[in-house]
């Protein structure tokens, strides 16, 4: 995927906000990884904890979010735990807006 094209799929997840932190899966480092084939865009992201209640809704809330940018036809969503999720995959911004040192 093209730099420009990755960067538009990115700052649409980035109006993903995870409704328990307040901050979006982006600068959470929810986000593990997307790809696109053929208008289809691919999305391996992870959850704060296995047990999270809340997968169903972030799943489609990231189809919602990537089905209006331009060219997205379809979108699948691979919600994984391994690697597991860590407080050091957050952006330095999620830091300072949770706290986080």
């Amino acid at each position: 995927m093209e730099a420009k094209r990755e960067e538009v799929i990115m700052e649409a997840l980035e109006n993903v906000i995870d409704p328990e932190l307040g901050v979006d899966i982006v600068n959470l480092g929810l986000v593990y990884g997307v790809e696109e084939d053929k208008g289809t865009v691919f999305v391996t992201m992870t959850l704060t904890s296995i047990g999270c209640p809340l997968a169903g809704m972030l799943s489609d809330q990231v189809k919602t979010a990537l089905g209006a940018v331009e060219g997205v036809e379809d979108v699948e969503v691979n919600i994984v735990f391994d690697p597991p999720w860590s407080k050091d995959r957050m952006t330095r911004y999620a830091k300072i807006a949770l706290g986080v040192q």
